[in-house]
This record gives C-alpha cells, structure tokens and sequence, in this order.
C-alpha cells in the first residue's frame, strides 16, 4: 500500500513537472561583453539543481573523508570495550565455575583495559562502577584461594571505586559480600560493624537481615538475633516452618545464656508472647530454672499454657514436660494436683498421665493410689528413664510396707532385668 502510495505521488510530481516544463516560454539571458548568451528557462532550472547535487556530494564525501580518522578511533574503541567486557564476563563464568586463579586473571584484565581507555582519553561510561565490579570479582576469588592481604587490597579498592553516588548500590553489594566473608573467618563482630555501616534501607534487605542473623548467632549476641529473626519473619524471608525452627532455636540459646535466677526471668521477658507459648522453649525455661535451682512455682506457671495444649504434644514433648513437672512435685498445690488428676481421668490409658499422677500422689502420701497408678504406667511406659523410675517408685513403696520380695522384683525391673 505504501509503495502505490509514493508511486502515485511520482506520478503526480512527474505530471506536474511536464506541464510547467512544456508550457514554459521563459528564457534567460546571460550578458557577457561581448557576448550575449540565451538560455531557456527549464535548462537553467537544470543546471542549478544539478549544481546542488554535485556541490552536496562532494561535501559529504569531503566530510566523510575528514572523518575517517575520528571512525577509526570509535571503532578501535569499540573493540577494546568489547574485550573489556568480554573479560568481564569471563571473569564472572570463572567464579561460577569454581576456577578462581583464571576468575581473578579475567578480572585484573578487566582493570587493565580500563586503565588504557581511560589513558587514551577513552573513558568508558560507568566507569567507576565497572572498575568496582572488577575489584569485587577479584576479591571474590582472592577469598577463594585464602589469599586474604589481596582480598582486602581489592575490597578497598572496590569501595573507593563506588563511592559515587551513582555507585551506591555497588558500594552496598561490596560491604554485603565483605561482610559475608567475615563471618566465613570466624570474626562475627567485623561482620557486625560492616552492617552498620550500611545505610538505614540497605540494612533492612532480607540478605543484609539474613547476614546480621548469621553474624549475631556467631557472636552469640541471641538478643539481636531474635530481633533480626523476628524482622525476617515479618517479612517472609523464611517458610513458617522454617521461621519457627530458628525463632525457638535462638529463644533455647538465650535461655541458656542465663547463669542465675535473674538472667533466667530477663531472658524469659525478652521473649514474646508467641516464642514464650511454643512447647520446647516453655520447657526448656523450667529445665534452665530447675537446673538454677529456681522457684518450682514460676516454673509450672511458664508450663500452664504448654499443659492445657498437653494432649496435642507428641510423646517426647510429652515426656519432656513431665520430667519438667516432676521436677517441682514437692511444691505442687491442690490447684495443680486436680490439673493432672483430671488429664489422668481424661486419658485414663495414657502411661505418661498415669506416672506424673502416681508421683503426685506419692509426693501427697496416698501410698495406695500411687501404688496403682505407678503399676500401671510401668508397664505402658516406653522412654526408659520414665520406666525406670516408675519401678524404683514402686521399689520404695514396697520397701516401705516391708514387702521385700516386690522391692527386690520391682529393683529387677528398674535395672532392666
């Protein structure tokens, strides 16, 4: 449609022309004394578009000769800015590849041939930026090969290249991977102090979250640990699953970090209220209290929450938690003993119930009733420490009513006989 169109259109301009050319009687006139010369309009009109076009292409082809030398020089530029960033690349495959000596050669050439651009008057754009990327590389693979006086040269380096504005985000990766292989040595508070540096936004970065965890779990800060573990899960860095693993693994690492009776109740207060409810921490707290020889009663008040949930536990949940009970038996109020009379007359075929209910009676001296509910969880019972216990329970029981040969059996059992 396009070509009919310019094809009328040509025809239309040559009709014109004929007509204006065919019909014109003009002339001009050339004075040259002593001559005078006539020539008819139209062939003048031909000459002078004739001029035109001669006198404009000998311009462009004047031009265009006068222009070779600057062409020559684009293009030899071009070419080296290729090789450049053909290095560039070459050195990221490397580093992907594992081959960290060839990784570190590409990026030194990568530098190298910037420097002669930029000798030459060449300057490549983002200059800087890619100066800092090749630093970064060579770093990477300098760290690799545990040449670490290279890796910091480069690292340096690399940082003074992005300090551009323009750089930021360049600046904020090399303080990102500086930070990373500052905790691959060993030194969690560089790590720390290289976070800091970072502004405010690049530090809220899941990647800059999920170093400072790393950093904090190393230095065994647990406190800031569970604050950044916090913030990633806010922001579903990691599945719920995965969230609640670490979130309960570093709340037992701050509670183990408590040394008396104080730091336990400090630590247990920097919790929250979703990290205090989870089985494993609320036991492990009344362990951590036990083992300080804290107030039984705090402890059960920590497991309450864990024991009204107590049948949705699975067995070894279970048994932790009543070895955290038993722990504090001889403090145990009326109030907690109908607690776990009535979970014991709930499930009455539970082995678990029937020993923590046995030991209560014993510790209340309902001789006979502990008795009965002691012979029945024994022969339920499947952890062994449990097991044990309920047959040296009975072993005492029958020592006291002077019945020596179901002590001596009972003892039997307890030694796994």
């Amino acid at each position: 449609m396009r070509a009919t169109v310019w094809l009328l259109i040509l025809f239309g301009v040559a009709a014109a022309a004929a007509l204006f050319a065919g019909n014109n009687q003009g002339s001009v006139t050339l004075f040259w004394p002593p001559y005078r010369v006539d020539l008819s309009l139209n062939l003048v009109l031909l000459l002078l578009v004739g001029a035109f076009l001669v006198v404009h292409t000998a311009i462009g082809a004047l031009n265009a000769l006068l222009d070779l030398p600057r062409q020559a020089l684009r293009w030899r530029t071009q070419q080296k800015e290729r090789a450049m960033h053909a290095s560039l690349l070459d050195a990221l495959s490397h580093l992907l590849a594992g081959r960290y000596i060839r990784a570190r050669k590409s990026a030194e050439a990568v530098l190298d041939q910037e420097a002669s651009l930029t000798a030459n008057a060449q300057k490549p754009a983002n200059a800087g930026q890619l100066r800092a990327i090749a630093h970064l590389l060579a770093a990477e693979s300098a760290q690799a090969l545990q040449d670490r006086s290279a890796r910091e040269d480069h690292l340096q380096r690399a940082l003074d290249q992005a300090s551009a504005r323009d750089a930021q985000e360049t600046r904020d990766g090399a303080v990102l991977r500086a930070a990373r292989w500052a905790l691959e040595d060993r030194e969690p508070e560089a790590a720390m102090e290289l976070l800091k540096s970072l502004p405010q936004g690049a530090g809220r970065r899941t990647l800059a979250l999920r170093t400072r965890l790393r950093a904090s779990r190393q230095a065994g800060q647990h406190v800031e640990g569970l604050e950044t573990a916090r913030l990633l899960a806010k922001h579903h860095a990691f599945s719920e699953v995965a969230a609640r693993s670490i979130l309960r693994g570093l709340a037992i690492d701050l509670l183990n970090g408590a040394y008396d009776m104080a730091q336990l109740q400090r630590a247990w207060g920097q919790l929250d209220p979703a990290e205090r409810l989870m089985p494993e921490v609320a036991i492990h707290a009344a362990q951590r209290l036990a083992t300080l020889r804290g107030d039984t009663r705090l402890a059960r008040e920590w497991l309450l929450p864990v024991w009204e949930k107590q049948a949705q536990l699975g067995d070894a949940l279970r048994v932790k938690l009543v070895c955290a009970l038993e722990e504090g038996l001889d403090t145990l109020d009326a109030t907690w003993l109908a607690r776990i009379e009535a979970a014991q007359k709930a499930n009455p075929r539970d082995a678990t119930l029937q020993y923590l209910a046995g030991m209560a009676c014993m510790q209340r001296q309902l001789w006979g009733k502990a008795q009965q509910l002691l012979t029945q969880a024994a022969l339920g019972l499947q952890d062994p420490a449990l097991h044990r216990n309920a047959w040296r329970a009975l072993a005492g029981l029958a020592e006291q009513r002077e019945d020596a040969p179901a002590a001596a059996q009972a003892w039997k059992r307890a030694a796994g006989e």
